[in-house]
């Protein structure tokens, strides 16, 4: 059965690689679980159903356990994929870049050192890119616990996590460490979406212990301030949102963790959700991505590149 499994997926890819055409794709950043092995992709025509792209692309090579966990991916009006990801659980004062022009060969893995202000920071956890066209550079938003610095609740203070962000156009210079967001209670997994000019929406998980699902902030301006948080839109034990637009309406992935799925929301106002799990296909063993697109040619690169190298 397996090895019937192989030929019909090995027949698919021959299959895509030889048509034609120049149109885009959907992708989805992953890794599989321990994130020792590096980074992976899932790729879609119609941004529901997705497949794997076999093989790893970027081994990790920096921090402390030298992980590449919750991979971000943007691509900006020249071509180029810039890439973020988390380096470790717990210790490194930063997160890991690099950048591609195919997806296939990389630069050299850069640590952003962004909360060396900050020394008694706990972790640095998924990093979120975000590419502002009208200022032509990059902002990228994480979540951070600095014992202490804010009120508990009912976190341990090593589990008490806000939003941070920089700024930055090239990975080089970069701004400092600023809080995003401060919802009032522990919050990680913050993705942005720009719906229209002065019209933002963040997408977080509540990582308070009775919660542990996400919620919406809106905001005028990328770097807020942002309302106060919604009411949940999603059953508990979910994290790790990405958001794709689809027509005029936007679904919101997550990974169901407990379940181990991925879940989706439908919505067209951040207000009103419907409940499409049921509807999408998402791999076993893909873990917390984001969702970017990318020409034709380059999904066909990699599955011929898959096809003669994995």
């Amino acid at each position: 059965m397996k090895r019937l499994r192989d030929t019909l997926a090995a027949i698919g890819i021959l299959f895509f690689v030889s048509c034609g055409g120049s149109k885009d794709y959907y992708m989805f950043t992953s890794f599989h679980e321990p994130a020792d092995e590096g980074l992976r992709y899932l790729y879609s025509e119609d941004g529901m159903h997705w497949d794997s792209i076999p093989g790893v692309w970027l081994k990790p090579e920096l921090g402390q356990h030298q992980l590449l966990r919750d991979p971000s991916m943007v691509r900006t009006p020249d071509g180029t994929f810039h890439l973020v990801w988390t380096t470790s659980w717990k210790g490194d004062l930063g997160f890991g870049y690099a950048n591609s022009k195919d997806l296939i060969h990389w630069s050299k893995q850069q640590m952003i050192p962004v909360m060396t202000e900050e020394p008694t920071t706990v972790n640095v956890w998924a990093p979120e890119i975000f590419y502002d066209e009208d200022s032509e550079q990059f902002m990228v938003v994480w979540a951070s616990c600095i014992p202490g610095r804010f009120e508990r609740g009912i976190e341990e203070e090593n589990n008490n996590h806000r939003l941070y962000y920089i700024t930055t156009k090239d990975f080089k210079t970069i701004s400092k460490a600023k809080v995003l967001y401060d919802p009032g209670f522990s919050s990680i997994d913050a993705v942005l979406v720009k719906r229209d000019k002065n019209d933002y929406v963040m997408v977080l998980k509540d990582n308070t212990r009775p919660e542990r699902n996400l919620k919406i902030a809106f905001a005028d301006s990328l770097t807020g301030p942002y309302s106060p948080a919604s009411q949940p839109f999603t059953e508990s034990f979910v994290e790790g949102p990405t958001v794709e637009k689809i027509g005029e309406e936007y679904l919101v992935y997550f990974d169901v963790y407990q379940k181990k799925i991925y879940g989706a929301m439908r919505t067209k106002d951040f207000i009103n959700f419907t409940d499409v799990t049921s509807e999408v296909s998402v791999p076993a063993g893909h873990k917390h991505g984001t969702i970017f697109k990318a020409p034709e040619s380059v999904v066909k690169a990699l599955l011929t590149h898959t096809r003669l190298n994995h």
